[in-house]
């Protein structure tokens, strides 16, 4: 479930009372209902994107996030909050998540965002990806954005189209940006405490086995293999 709007007015427990007690009021007899509530902390989504291109530092209210886990759990049976908008808040504050109830934090952008900018990447694909976004996420633009606000905000949609290309890199570039990506992988592990879960998980997540079959677009599930 979600509550508010992420990169607007901060949730509050009244909220979520409010939200929940409706939501129970007409959930079909027999059925499970939620697991998490997502709530708006102060972030938004790929964070505050400034004229330059640069992501504004936004500061996070821990105490909401505190009181609404804790009703959370306490009331409702929840696992807890769920953390938007997390890629881009500094590196200090991910201890706090755990500190303070949130039970998932939500940090693809700031995976994007390491391709994009390791040294490693081709500024040739660069610049190709940013030109296509251009001709085709020109309907992202805002009347008030500059050139650096419009292709941070927009990059994600080259990223489907330029998988080959990208998948396609030498394997020493790939190898580069992967072992960037593995070690902030290994630093958020640690900021989340997320080391000696793995029994926990197992009891609850049982992994299914997909066949999959390489193809020119990545990869696909052998029974779709003809489509």
């Amino acid at each position: 479930g979600e509550i508010g709007e992420v990169g607007k007015d901060v949730s509050s427990p009244e909220e979520f009372r409010a939200y929940m007690d409706g939501y129970r009021a007409v959930l079909p007899e027999g059925t499970t209902g939620l697991s998490k509530i997502s709530i708006n902390t102060g972030t938004s989504h790929g964070g505050v994107v400034l004229p330059d291109g640069t992501v504004a530092k936004v500061a996070i209210d821990f105490d909401a996030m505190k009181a609404i886990s804790k009703i959370a759990r306490g009331e409702y049976g929840l696992a807890g909050a769920v953390q938007h908008g997390a890629s881009t808040l500094p590196a200090e504050m991910f201890h706090e998540f755990p500190n303070n109830g949130a039970c998932e934090v939500h940090l693809a952008t700031e995976f994007q965002n390491m391709v994009y900018e390791h040294p490693a990447f081709p500024k040739g694909l660069k610049d190709e990806m940013y030109a296509w976004i251009r001709t085709n996420a020109a309907d992202e633009r805002k009347a008030k954005d500059t050139e650096e606000q419009f292709l941070y905000k927009a990059r994600k949609k080259a990223i489907g189209p330029f998988k080959e290309a990208a998948w396609g890199l030498p394997e020493a570039v790939r190898a580069a940006i992967g072992d960037a990506l593995e070690k902030k992988f290994e630093f958020l592990f640690g900021k989340l405490r997320v080391q000696g879960t793995k029994n926990a998980v197992a009891r609850f997540i049982k992994p299914v086995d997909v066949e999959v079959t390489a193809s020119a677009h990545g990869f696909v599930r052998d029974d779709e293999a003809g489509d």
